[in-house]
């Protein structure tokens, strides 16, 4: 009996997974990155990676990732392009020519450090036709992290994972470099950490020219709490209100606390035993509630790992 000729192209074989935007089981930054990306720009990603918010230790020359992450979505253009939107600045995305070189084009203010990324990527041969870029925290500034560090290690990654061949990575090692040339004025220290840390390590970034070296540091394992304090209010106040906040929190029984950035802020790390959590919060709570003033905001810290892949 005839069963004719056999069927052209690829045999399906099952259902074909949804795009991240529309995959229910995905984390809903990732899933909102990539939504926002095809929303802004009219098509979907070709690559959505994750970055760690990092931290400095209260030890000298370490530093770590925390559980918290940035997200980036980036498609290739060809026509000489560059189109930035972040969620967190609705009113100011842009379209500007890539220019590799001289002048940059007028760009908003939470721009220009993006697109003299997306600048040094082209001269190092990523994204030369042009990028579609969405990047989007799942913190803000009120935090107290460095939030510039991780966007700018997720969105080199990711526009650099668009122009690496299928299946490998992209050249973290030479993008640390990259991003240390392009923009000085970052810490160098933390995106180190957003790159390369590991869960439950402290990274130690003072071994110039060797190997990378991590060392234990896991609060939850050795029975501690690690929690990000941030005070609100008046900016005029905030030194001496965290001043405050933090002596709170010692008497009532943190072990240690420090900015988790190089100039202190709004907040700071604390470490405490597990056992006085609640107390430690409490103490913090009633004081300034007491005194008429907003009550700080504390975030648990897990000691994460590295930027990812997402999609």
């Amino acid at each position: 009996m005839p069963v004719g000729p056999p069927p052209v192209g690829p045999v399906p074989v099952g259902p074909v997974p949804p795009g991240l935007a529309r995959r229910a089981t995905a984390d809903p930054l990732f899933r909102l990155v990539a939504y926002a990306l095809e929303a802004a720009h009219g098509r979907p990603p070709a690559a959505v990676w994750s970055a760690p918010y990092a931290f400095h230790l209260d030890s000298p020359g370490r530093v770590a990732a925390a559980g918290w992450p940035v997200a980036a979505a980036a498609a290739p253009r060809t026509d000489g392009l560059v189109r930035l939107s972040s969620l967190g600045h609705p009113a100011d995305s842009c379209d500007l020519p890539l220019v590799p070189d001289g002048p940059p084009p007028a760009a908003p203010a939470w721009a220009v450090r993006p697109y003299a990324l997306l600048r040094a990527l082209a001269r190092a041969g990523y994204g030369r036709g042009g990028t579609d870029l969405h990047v989007q925290g799942s913190l803000t500034e009120a935090a107290g992290l460095a939030t510039a560090e991780p966007a700018e290690c997720a969105m080199a990654l990711a526009v650099a994972d668009v122009h690496t061949p299928a299946g490998a990575e992209p050249d973290r090692e030479g993008l640390a470099r990259l991003l240390a040339r392009a923009l000085p004025e970052g810490d160098d220290a933390l995106r180190g950490a957003v790159l390369f840390a590991r869960p439950g390590r402290a990274l130690l970034t003072e071994a110039a020219g060797e190997e990378l070296r991590h060392v234990a540091f896991d609060p939850v394992a050795s029975g501690s709490r690690l929690v990000l304090l941030a005070v609100r209010g008046d900016p005029s106040e905030r030194a001496a209100e965290l001043s405050r906040a933090v002596a709170l929190a010692r008497r009532a029984g943190a072990l240690s606390a420090w900015p988790p950035v190089r100039r202190p802020g709004r907040s700071a790390l604390v470490l405490l035993p597990a056992s006085r959590s609640a107390a430690v919060r409490a103490a913090v709570a009633e004081d300034f509630r007491g005194r008429g003033r907003p009550v700080p905001r504390f975030l648990n810290i897990a000691v994460a790992g590295a930027a990812r892949r997402e999609e």
